[in-house]
C-alpha cells in the first residue's frame, strides 16, 4: 500500500489542492479568500492535467525535428491545454479582484453575507 501511495503522490497532491481550494470557496465569507481558493483549486486541476499528460521516457516535441521518430515524443496537447487554462484563470482572477475592489468601494466590506444584506436592504427600500 505504501508503494502505491508514493507512486500516486502527484494525484493525491492535486486532489488535496483541489479540496483545499473548494473548501475555501464554499466556507469563506471574504471575497479575497474565495478568489484565492479558486486559484488554489485551479492549481490542483492543472497539476492533475499535467500529470496525466506526462509519459515517462518520452521527449518534449518543442524545438526538435519530429520527422525522425514520432513515437519518441509525448503528446503536446495536455501541456497546451494547461497553458491556456493558466492564462484564462489569471484573466478571471484579475477580473474578480477588480470586482472585489469595486464592491469594497461601494459597501466598505468584503464579507459576502454583509454585501448581500446591504443589497437586500437597499432593494427593499426602493419598493
Amino acid at each position: 500500500m505504501s508503494g502505491n501511495f508514493f507512486s500516486n503522490y502527484i494525484f493525491i497532491s492535486a486532489f488535496v489542492l483541489f479540496a483545499i481550494g473548494f473548501t475555501m470557496l464554499v466556507f469563506q465569507r471574504n471575497l479575497i479568500k474565495k478568489i484565492i481558493g479558486l486559484d488554489i483549486m485551479d492549481s490542483g486541476v492543472y497539476l492533475f492535467l499535467t500529470s496525466m499528460g506526462y509519459i515517462r521516457g518520452k521527449l518534449s516535441a518543442i524545438g526538435t525535428d519530429l520527422a525522425s521518430n514520432v513515437e519518441a515524443y509525448a503528446n503536446p496537447i495536455p501541456a497546451g491545454l494547461v497553458l491556456t487554462g493558466i492564462v484564462v484563470s489569471v484573466s478571471v482572477s484579475a477580473i474578480m479582484l477588480a470586482l472585489a475592489v469595486r464592491l469594497y468601494r461601494k459597501y466598505r466590506t468584503l464579507d459576502v453575507d454583509k454585501i448581500y444584506m446591504y443589497e437586500k436592504k437597499s432593494h427593499d427600500l426602493t419598493k
